[in-house]
């Protein structure tokens, strides 16, 4: 059976990166709007964990602020070692993809190579 847990781990840490580089954001808002993108099945226990390891690795950092409804809330925003980190992976994630999507597809334009 496919673990599709262990494809989506790497991808959502540059989505949460990515959607904490538009705006500071809570952890309840990354996690619906990661939903709303197709992530359907995340769950706390998913994303709570993934906060605390970009966080631990410097990447994010959190801080409370007034909610207008209720208690604070721990905003999480990123920090500059986040910001190059993003753009690496997002590098990296659009060369993997293309090769991924290109051997999908049914390989590269112009033949077989030469060593099947």
């Amino acid at each position: 059976m496919f673990d599709r847990a262990q494809l989506r781990k790497g991808a959502l840490e540059g989505c949460i990166l990515q959607i904490i580089a538009r705006a500071p954001a809570y952890g309840y808002a990354i996690a619906a709007l990661l939903r709303q993108s197709g992530f359907a099945g995340l769950t706390e226990g998913t994303l709570y964990p993934l906060l605390l390891r970009l966080e631990r690795k410097g990447l994010i950092r959190a801080e409370y602020r007034a909610s207008p409804s209720g208690p604070s809330r721990k905003y999480y925003l990123l920090t500059p070692a986040g910001k190059t980190y993003l753009v690496q992976f997002i590098d990296a994630w659009r060369e993997t993809s293309a090769g991924v999507e290109t051997i999908l597809n049914g390989g590269p334009k112009g033949g077989t190579p030469d060593v099947l």
